[in-house]
């Protein structure tokens, strides 16, 4: 049992699990955690969607466990080179992934995290066109968010808004004003009238799912659109796939059905499969100084990640069969929460989503995604909330789990949907 005495003491207040999940658990694998007393629970988590091949992977572990024995005497674990193993990585990806092969993407380790291969992405972009602006995107001004942002929108540009800090500039996202509003078009208004004041951005970086937003999710049109756009205006076009990447919307890259080709992709979170912190950018060999690194880890090459992300790849996405099977546990999510919403008309929820990334949302200021959140727990399913109110319940299964163990967890979630409402 975890001490919250201590951690109540220790612990930064940042936000944390241990501060929403008082269980420690002692045993995991697969989609199944089991706590100190020996409980299950069903994991719809994935670690924040860092283990999209589940707790433990046996695939990726005993290739894990096959390197280290042959090389725990005389091989190299890790280096602060680790060409061979990128370029490796990178031949790999080309070959497995349908929208890298026309592109031979050249890859460059940037770091542990995915906010490190976004950095590097930028700097590389600014280096590349000269420029320092970027553009990035906000849902901040959807429904599900406060007055506050409300009142921002009105008192600057009416029905839309932009908004600058340092050299980013804040665009509104697909959607966030409604489906009949074209933001892709109000950022091209922007650009040519140079409202700003600023030179036109150097790249513009985008995510397909804004999960920590409260699973906000774009339109392949949309995607296009900025695609063209950042080709019309001279601009790069980052995808940050740090969450939704690797596998989590049903192909490899998140953006794989639009047909678009980006400039940079950034890659981390489930990136090794194994839960080793890692990051990677890669980039289109023709953008000049791509080969040219502008970001240096401080630390050294995890190639061992680089071994299970290679494996993962091979394991997985060398043909088709693994990405249908997501997509059918998809339909049958999706099922299942359109199901509980047309089972309780007058809870007013929703459901947003794309692959293994869904969404239950639930009325602003309720509070009742964190009740069916910890409901659920008390019945052994483990599962999050987003949004700037908590308002989403975060669905974020493995991708390999087992059909039986997702409809029981689904199950679990309709019963306590049920029990918070009263009913």
């Amino acid at each position: 049992m975890i001490e919250s005495a201590i951690f109540a003491r220790m612990q930064s207040h940042a936000r944390g699990y241990v501060r929403s999940i008082s269980t420690a658990f002692s045993k995991a694998a697969g989609s199944i955690l089991l706590d100190d007393a020996g409980r299950e629970y069903r994991d719809a988590v994935s670690a924040s969607g860092a283990l999209n091949y589940g707790y433990n992977n046996p695939i990726l572990e005993r290739k894990l466990a096959h390197y280290l024995g042959r090389h725990a005497r005389t091989g190299v674990g890790e280096t602060l080179n680790g060409a061979c193993a990128v370029q490796r990585f990178a031949e790999t990806i080309n070959a497995l992934v349908p929208s890298a092969k026309n592109v031979n993407y050249v890859a460059q380790l940037t770091g542990r995290t995915g906010a490190c291969a976004v950095e590097a992405a930028l700097k590389l972009a600014r280096h590349i066109k000269g420029r320092q602006n970027v553009v990035s995107f906000t849902h901040s001004f959807s429904a599900a968010y406060g007055s506050s942002a409300q009142s921002m929108v009105s008192e600057t540009l009416g029905p839309m808004s932009s908004r600058a800090l340092g050299n980013t500039l804040f665009m509104p996202y697909d959607g966030c004003f409604g489906p009949d509003v074209d933001t892709v078009g109000y950022l091209e208004g922007l650009l040519e009238s140079r409202l700003t004041g600023q030179a036109t951005p150097a790249a513009v970086v985008v995510e397909t799912i804004m999960g920590e937003s409260g699973v906000n999710v774009l339109t392949w049109r949309w995607l296009r659109e900025l695609e063209a756009l950042c080709r019309r205006h001279d601009m790069l076009l980052v995808l940050d796939d740090t969450l939704v990447g690797c596998g989590r919307t049903g192909k490899f890259f998140s953006f794989e059905m639009a047909g678009i080709q980006p400039d940079m992709i950034a890659l981390s979170k489930s990136l090794s499969g194994f839960g080793l912190p890692m990051s990677i950018l890669l980039t289109k060999p023709d953008l000049g100084h791509a080969r040219r690194p502008v970001y240096r880890d401080s630390g050294t090459c995890h190639e061992l990640g680089l071994l299970t992300a290679a494996q993962a790849l091979e394991a997985y996405w060398f043909d088709d069969a693994f990405a249908l099977a997501v997509e059918r546990k998809e339909r049958l999510m999706r099922d299942c929460l359109e199901n509980i919403v047309h089972s309780y008309p007058w809870a007013q929820l929703g459901v947003r989503g794309r692959g293994l990334i869904q969404g239950l949302v639930t009325p602003a200021n309720s509070d009742l995604a964190e009740k069916i959140s910890r409901k659920a727990f008390s019945y052994g399913v483990i599962v999050e909330t987003s949004g700037t109110q908590d308002e989403i319940l975060k669905l974020l299964p493995a991708l390999t789990i087992e059909d039986d163990l997702l409809v029981r967890g689904l199950e679990i979630i309709d019963r306590s949907v049920s029990e918070v409402l009263g009913l």
